[in-house]
Formats: structure tokens, C-alpha cells, sequence
């Protein structure tokens, strides 16, 4: 969570895309570089304007859920925990 490997790596797992593709599919939505996806300065700002969670979560950063809801709609993904929280919340 210093950069955006973990986003990277859902998009190879979930979408069984080509590292390169989801690089690039990740810095698309993200709205940087490729490059950009490995600094931890720029990554650490842009998680913190998007509330994606970072590694060290100050007073009014995204945590757990939150961040994790963030992630799912950003990228377009289905996480199982976020579908089961929306499910139970809404009962």
C-alpha cells in the first residue's frame, strides 16, 4: 500500500490480465503515469485524495471497508467482502 502494487496485482488476479495491461489500466483510472505507480510520495497522495488506504491510515484517511469500497468502484471490481457488506446493510 506505499504504491499501487496491491491495485495492480487485483487487476492480474480478478481480470486475469497481463501485468502490463493492468498496469495500465490501473494509472488510467488512477489518473497518472505508469511510472508514477511505483513512487510512493505521488501514490500516497493520490490513495489519500481517492480514499484508497494507505499503509499508514492518519485521522481522516479511508480504512478497512471504506477504502475497499473505494477500491471496488474505482477499478470496476467485485470484492466479496465489499458484496457482502452492501448485502447485510441493506436487510
Amino acid at each position: 500500500m506505499r504504491a499501487a502494487g496491491d491495485l495492480v496485482a487485483r487487476m492480474q488476479m480478478a481480470k486475469a490480465m497481463k501485468i502490463g495491461d493492468a498496469k495500465k489500466y490501473v494509472a488510467e483510472r488512477l489518473g497518472v503515469s505508469i511510472a508514477d505507480l511505483t513512487d510512493p510520495i505521488i501514490m500516497t497522495e493520490v490513495r489519500n485524495d481517492l480514499k484508497l488506504g494507505t499503509l499508514h491510515a492518519g485521522a481522516r484517511s479511508a480504512k478497512g471497508i471504506e477504502a475497499k469500497h473505494n477500491i471496488a468502484e474505482l477499478l470496476d471490481l467485485d470484492i466479496n467482502c465489499v458484496r457482502n457488506f452492501k448485502s447485510n446493510t441493506t436487510r
